[in-house]
């Protein structure tokens, strides 16, 4: 607690902002912080789920992922929904509906009515993502907010790292029911701080006050569960039932789209999508969370696998990445304030695509320390990237409209998250050339490694095309008009 005041106090200081400011930062930094740690905790906790409900790995691997579709389908939505009836007012109610929910999965004595608990936590957690980047234009100075922005990464990092730990130690004194209860205190807390210290909604003319999008949100929310879940069941495997659900996720797109334009108040405005800037920054957002979740989705294969350690070994290894963002957060955020947002991105990225390309070489030629090294320089340019995306897609944002690219800036990391779990999870496979993984020799994981990083290195390089190109083409208006 101290050191996210620490660091909020940091953001303002400079300015003589007023100690409000400061703890309406704290508050929205708890926000973060919860919603990471809700599910990175959980992941530490199937196991012993599966024996206190009698049930499948299967099954209960739906506690996670109940949350995670709840936060993708929504996240749009509610960000859209706060500019409608107030960011503030909503912010509270999905603090204290994740509260709540926190309390239901706690004390739930099935495991169904726990994956119901776990939708609701996931629609709380959603308004707080969505919400949390929306208010930092009016909670910080401009030419603060890339550090603020980085803060933001920070406590998601740090609730991303917390969570294993903190869960199997809570499992281990008590049970498998305190690694939800332990978010109600949290979510007390910052029910209370944010109550107190966030920036009251501006109140806009009844006249002009816009309208929600009922049948849009309706339509995404199906068609980004439809892509989800195709990307999702199955554990890589694509079958007849992921065609269907991926050829829904298409229709749902098109039907999307026809109905947006027909819209009096459409949920997204498709001619903000003529900015360069928010195109590219949504689409380079999506192309490097799935090179993140790469390495989430190799790392234990290669460290059990081709170097041989344990589980304990590889818990270890795998928290330095989001120990590394975690450090990384707040510095980044400073650099992207003064040296601004594009070039400090740019920056961000070449560090990614140069742990890519070393990664595989030099895991094998040093071990585990060639494997801590370049994954370092990854995390450490996504948290760089991350805090110069967020502020250079949120600048100079029409305040109507925060909630709504906050939310599609969620909705690019997921997006992302989801697909690389799949798409890079097939290509790994692909390049080991085995059909089960956990009995694979060390020679076809170091393929499958070298294979999954290749791609991986293309992925930054398109990131990098699309930030450059597009920074290009803003700066030349006139042409691009004649060319759209």
């Amino acid at each position: 607690m101290k050191s996210i005041i620490a660091n909020s106090q940091q953001i303002v200081t400079d300015r003589g902002e007023t100690p409000p400011v400061r703890w309406a930062l704290v508050s929205l930094s708890l926000a973060m912080l919860l919603s990471s740690l809700a599910t990175s905790i959980a992941n530490v906790g199937l196991p012993t789920l599966a024996q206190a409900f009698n049930a499948s790995f299967q099954q209960v691997q739906w506690v996670v992922l109940a949350y995670l579709l709840a936060i993708t389908t929504l996240i749009v939505s509610v960000g859209r929904l706060g500019d409608v009836v107030g960011r503030r007012h909503l912010m509270l109610i999905g603090i204290s509906l994740f509260t709540v929910a926190s309390v239901l999965c706690g004390i739930t004595p099935t495991l169904w009515l726990l994956l119901a608990a776990r939708v609701m936590q996931g629609l709380g957690a959603a308004i707080m993502m969505a919400l949390t980047i929306a208010m930092v234009g009016e909670a910080v100075p401009k030419d603060r907010t890339g550090s603020a922005m980085g803060l933001l990464g920070t406590m998601s990092a740090i609730g991303t790292a917390l969570g294993p730990t903190l869960g199997g130690l809570l499992i281990a004194a008590f049970d498998w029911r305190a690694i939800f209860l332990i978010n109600v205190p949290l979510g007390i807390l910052t029910f209370v701080v944010a109550s107190r210290c966030l920036p009251v909604d501006r109140q806009s003319p009844k006249v002009n006050k816009p309208r929600f999008d009922t049948m849009g949100s309706l339509l995404l929310a199906l068609t980004l569960a439809a892509y989800a879940l195709a990307m999702t069941l199955g554990r890589g495997n694509f079958g007849m039932l992921n065609m269907t659900l991926l050829l829904a996720a298409v229709v749902g797109a098109g039907l999307f789209v026809f109905v947006e334009t027909k819209a009096i108040s459409p949920l997204i405005q498709l001619t903000m999508f003529r900015n360069l800037v928010l195109s590219a920054g949504f689409v380079t957002s999506a192309q490097v969370t799935t090179v993140v979740m790469a390495t989430l989705v190799v790392g234990p294969f290669y460290l059990s696998g081709a170097l041989g350690l344990g589980v304990a070994g590889v818990g270890l290894v795998m928290s330095c990445g989001p120990i590394v963002a975690a450090l990384a957060g707040a510095p980044a955020g400073r650099l992207v304030d003064r040296f601004g947002a594009h070039r400090m991105g740019i920056v961000g990225l070449l560090a990614m695509a140069l742990g890519a390309i070393v990664l595989p070489l030099l895991a094998q030629s040093f071990g585990m320390a060639g494997y801590i090294c370049p994954m370092s320089v990854i995390t450490a340019g996504y948290a760089l990237f991350q805090a110069a995306n967020n502020t250079a897609v949120m600048t100079d944002i029409r305040p109507d409209q925060r909630g709504v690219i906050s939310g599609l800036l969620g909705l690019s990391r997921n997006l992302g998250l989801i697909t690389g779990a799949s798409a890079m999870g097939a290509v790994f496979a692909l390049g080991s050339a085995v059909a089960d993984m956990t009995t694979a020799r060390s020679d076809a994981v170091i393929s499958g490694m070298r294979m999954t990083f290749a791609v991986a290195t293309v992925l930054i390089v398109l990131a990098l095309a699309v930030a450059t190109g597009s920074r290009a083409l803003a700066k030349r208006p006139l042409l691009f008009k004649k060319i759209s």
